[in-house]
Formats: structure tokens, sequence, C-alpha cells
């Protein structure tokens, strides 16, 4: 498989003024597989596994001598002394090893020239728990599931993610048949590396769907093993909820689908645990839409998406035969699919959505993203049909100079509108820009 994020690496390692790198992302999206690409550039890779490994952790218990931790860390290869101009020092699950985080902060000092990079499935959570942290120090890439573009060029279809990726979009239109068709089967395979890898071997949905319950168990091992355990509860019953939250027309996050009586004062730590481990997305609601979009949050008011839109299918159960039924995938579970798909294409290219709601609810829009100096709406409609009242209130109201419909229609624009296909989602950020050169 190819991935976008192994460009962001490789401009990493060509920087001479670079830091300690670390690439962060939800367990199984690839982290591992990433390093290993990016060590095919160097001569050689000291890699070691700090949930695998006691060694590995008691090497950065003695001192921070990053020099001798070098020298300990070639001992454990069995390499011979390291070359830091020619060498990677891969450091995985790092948050299991808070001195090795820590020791990041003195190869960016005392060994500039060195190659290190940390990775970490639950890197977030250890960031955010008294974690003494090399602020300042280190340089990060996130990692996730495979965009819609990625899965195109994993499926053999790389030129069908070239047209998208490169933003001449007028070249998707007569193929618009061909890209329905594989974004019909991304939205029950989605982006996790495994399932992905699995459709392509077998062609069975239901080895698919295997691999996405096998991982939603792990995600729920996981906070067994990780959380705190007065938090455990709490948070199985958020990500369980994530269906039935986003079954609604409204999918603003409800405590009380979590559970009868729930509030938010009692589950702030599960959502941020969630959140920092990179297994949900919660996009906030705005008051208005001004620069800088966090000015303008309402905290009380937020939605909750999955981390990959086949995972979501998997946990609401549904057939992955629908798969083969037409267009009713993108309009079964109402439209919550399509919604997390463009979520998940969005963060995958570096946006960040909030969403927008009028204060009597009336009327909302599902993203608002700012990029390129602007503020911009996004509609994002599972039909053909695109009529959308809460734009067009929108766009009477603050007369933004782009907005953006998704549907599954042909590209097309007029003034200060795109439509834009669900399936070149991905291009989003591409669009904005070029609308405003």
């Amino acid at each position: 498989m190819e991935r976008h994020a192994l460009e962001d690496l490789l401009r990493w390692r060509a920087r001479p003024r670079r830091k300690p790198l670390l690439l962060r992302g939800a367990r199984q999206v690839g982290k591992t597989w990433l390093i290993e690409e990016l060590g095919r550039s160097f001569s050689r890779v000291v890699y070691v596994n700090f949930d695998e490994s006691a060694a590995a952790g008691e090497v950065f218990e003695q001192d921070l001598d990053v020099e001798r931790i070098g020298r300990a860390l070639a001992l454990l290869d069995g390499g011979g002394p390291i070359d830091p101009a020619t060498t990677l020092i891969a450091l995985d699950e790092i948050q299991q090893a808070p001195r090795a985080l820590t020791a990041l902060k003195y190869f960016a000092e005392r060994l500039p020239h060195a190659y290190v990079i940390g990775a970490g499935s639950l890197l977030g959570v250890a960031v955010h728990t008294g974690t003494s942290f090399p602020v300042g120090k280190v340089e990060f890439c996130d990692l996730h599931p495979l965009s819609f573009p990625e899965f195109c060029t994993a499926v053999g279809r790389g030129d069908l993610a070239d047209a998208i990726t490169s933003g001449d979009l007028a070249e998707t239109v007569p193929l618009h048949t061909v890209y329905a068709d594989l974004l019909r089967r991304y939205y029950v395979v989605g982006g996790m590396p495994e399932a992905v890898a699995t459709y392509i071997d077998t062609d069975d949905m239901r080895q698919v769907r295997r691999v996405h319950d096998e991982l939603l168990q792990s995600y729920e091992s996981d906070f067994s093993k990780h959380a705190p355990p007065a938090e455990v509860p709490r948070l199985r019953e958020v990500f369980t909820s994530l269906p039935s939250q986003l079954a609604k027309e409204n999918r603003k996050f409800v405590y009380g689908l979590v559970r009868s009586g729930a509030r938010a004062r009692g589950y702030e730590t599960a959502m941020g645990w969630l959140r920092d481990a990179g297994m949900t997305h919660q996009v906030r609601r705005i008051t208005t839409p001004r620069l800088p979009l966090t000015a303008y949050e309402d905290p009380r008011a937020f939605k909750l998406f999955s981390l990959d839109v086949g995972l979501l299918a998997a946990a609401a159960k549904l057939d992955p035969r629908v798969v083969v039924d037409g267009d009713r995938v993108f309009t079964e579970f109402k439209g919550a699919l399509t919604e997390q798909y463009v979520l998940q294409q969005m963060v995958a290219t570096g946006l960040d959505p909030h969403y927008w709601s009028s204060e009597t609810g009336t009327a909302e829009v599902d993203f608002v993203v700012a990029h390129a100096g602007t503020v911009v709406p996004v509609e994002a409609k599972a039909e053909v049909n695109t009529k959308a009242k809460s734009l067009r209130r929108y766009r009477d109201t603050y007369q933004p100079t782009l907005a953006v419909r998704t549907a599954m229609v042909r590209y097309g624009s007029e003034p200060g509108l795109v439509s834009l296909p669900l399936y070149a989602a991905a291009a989003l950020g591409r669009v904005i820009e070029d609308a405003h050169d």
C-alpha cells in the first residue's frame, strides 16, 4: 500500500534542521509499517518496541545521556556502533516508556543530526497524563486510516486517485460510475490497513467484517489494559453508543443515549481518553463562522465520530452485502456513513472541521472548515438530491466567498458554490485553495 504520510516522513528525513519525529495514530492504522517503509531509505534501522522489550525501557532508566543511550541501543540491536548519519532509530510504543519520551529533548539538543522517530498508539493519552513531554523539541506526524484515494491506489486504481489528489476534478466526470462503485466498497471496507489487505486478498466482505469485529474487540481490550480502571465502564458506554448517536437526524452528541440519566460531568475523562487515543473524532459546534473558529466554539454541543467508516458500519452491524445494492449504502443508516466518510477524508488531509447550527436549531450545516485564510461551509449529502436548505440559509446570512456541497453528483461549480462528488471529498482542501488563488 502507498501512504501519503510517507512523503511527509521523507521530507522530514531530508531536512538538515529537523527534530525527533513523533508518529501518532490509533492502534492498527499502520504506524509500524510506515516506519519500515521509511527505514528502506536508511542503511540501517535500530528498532525497539517498548511494549515487547523490557530491556529497551531499562536503557532509558539509568540517565538521559543520548550518546550512552545510542551505544546501549546498538548493543541491543546487535549490529555494532550506530552511525547517526545513516541510521534510523525507531522507538515504537514509546508511550510505554515515559523516560524515552523525555529523552527526545536531549536528542534534539545534543545529537540534532541523528534520525530519531517515536511512535505510539496511545501517545496522545500519554501526553495528557503528566508525562514529562519534550515541548518544542519534537515534530509530529499524524497517521489515519487510508483515505479514499489511498484505497483506490491500494486496489490498483492509482489513476483514479491521481485525478482526485491533483485537483483536476474535471477528469473525474466521465468516470462517475467507476468512482461510485469503488466508493460503495470503501464505505464497507473502510481504511484500516488490515481490512483493506483482506479485501484485496479475498474479495470477501464477510472476511473484511471479521477483521473489523476483531479490531473493535481489541480496542475494548485496550480500555481494560491502559485506561484508568474507574473510567473503563464509561469508555465502553461512549464507544458502543457511536452508532446510535450517528443514527439520529440531528447528530449532536446526547449523553442520554450513552446511559439513561448520564451527564457531561461524569463522562468528560472518558471522552478525552477516546479522543487522545485516536479512537474518536470530536467535531464542535460554532456559533458564528469567523476566524479563528476555536474562539466561537460552543463547549456544550458537539458530534462524535468513529475512527473509520468501515468500523462504524461493523459496529452498527450493517449487512456488508448492502454494497451490491445500488446506491443504498449511501443512504443506509440515515446517511451517517456519508457524514463519517466526509469527516474522515477531511481529517486525513489535515483539515480540522467544526459544524454550525442556528440558535433555534432549525438550520445546521454539517461541517465548517477554516482553510487558506477563509471559512467554508460544507454540506454532506448521501443522496443525488442536493437541495440544501440549511446551506442556503447559511449563505444568505453570512455571505461566504465559497460554499461546498458534496453528494453523489458529478463535479460542477458556479459562482460561490462547488458541487463536489463524494468520491472527491479528499480534494476539499485543494478546491478551497484554488478558489482563493
